[in-house]
């Protein structure tokens, strides 16, 4: 099957479930009650990949980090994870069971608490294997799940920490360092005056010098269907197979522009989605 087709519109938000532990305390036979059990709730969202990957040059970088950053695009589409802990269980166990990313993730969390055993679940709406962050949002659910059945803070660093040992960055040098890192400051001012049309522009820039590491047939007739409706450019999993038309959810023509660039997406690809993006 080809790469997907989809069309995220720019800028539209939806509110983020929160986390929420709930304790159940149980009888134990010889002391009258063992230690509380819980169960933890969290989500994350996913990603319509990135709107810039790159590099920054080395005189940029601050001592003992690679350079290497990403501008994502959040999505209204989330992992959920459920953890339910049980202290005097040690093993662990997680469904669906091909999770194994996410059930080491909970070993870590739960042997630096001391140990415990549990079960996590997980579902959610995102696709795997497409570039969406997924396999990302899985393990932050799971953190934040653990850590609220734990009762524990989970704050980004710690997060970061435990990410960095299961999914360590590979330090991927990127060609022309000088062009990502003046994209960078383009989108950084875009981002901070609302200019959505800088934005998309960055957008497409980061797709096209993509092309060399993980090249996608279809970008170029994805640029064109874009000029053709008005979008106001293509994002792209760097690392994933999906391609998409950023459109202004607010532009009075938008539902025209939206119907237009679906139907030439599916004429090109078969399968099209539509996402809408978070703001915060």
């Amino acid at each position: 099957m080809g790469p997907a087709a989809a069309v995220p519109v720019a800028w539209r938000s939806r509110a983020v479930a929160s986390a929420a532990a709930d304790p159940v305390q149980c009888p134990h036979s010889s002391t009258g009650y063992r230690r509380v059990a819980a169960t933890g709730v969290s989500t994350a969202f996913g990603t319509f990949g990135e709107l810039l990957q790159g590099v920054l040059p080395q005189d940029e970088v601050p001592p003992g980090e690679d350079g290497n950053f990403l501008v994502t695009l959040p999505v209204a589409r989330w992992a959920m994870a459920r953890f339910e802990l049980d202290w005097d269980f040690g093993e662990l166990s997680v469904f669906p069971p091909h999770k194994k990313k996410a059930l080491r993730l909970t070993s870590m969390i739960t042997e630096d608490a001391g140990g415990a055993g549990g079960v996590l679940r997980i579902e959610g709406t995102l696709p795997e294997g497409k570039g969406l962050a997924s396999s990302s949002a899985d393990l932050v659910a799971t953190a934040r799940a653990v850590a609220n059945a734990l009762d524990e803070p989970m704050p980004a660093h710690r997060i970061e920490s435990y990410l960095a040992r299961i999914e360590p960055t590979d330090g991927v040098m990127y060609p022309a360092i000088g062009a990502y890192a003046r994209l960078l400051e383009r989108v950084t001012r875009a981002i901070a005056r609302t200019d959505l049309a800088e934005v998309g522009r960055v957008a497409t820039a980061s797709a096209r010098m993509n092309q060399v590491l993980r090249h996608k047939r279809q970008l170029d007739a994805m640029i064109r269907i874009c000029e053709d409706v008005g979008g106001l450019g293509v994002a792209v999993a760097h690392s994933g197979t999906t391609l998409g038309i950023l459109l202004d959810g607010t532009a009075p023509d938008h539902p025209a522009r939206l119907a237009a660039a679906a139907q030439s997406c599916q004429e090109l690809a078969g399968e099209v989605t539509v996402f809408h993006t978070l703001t915060f």
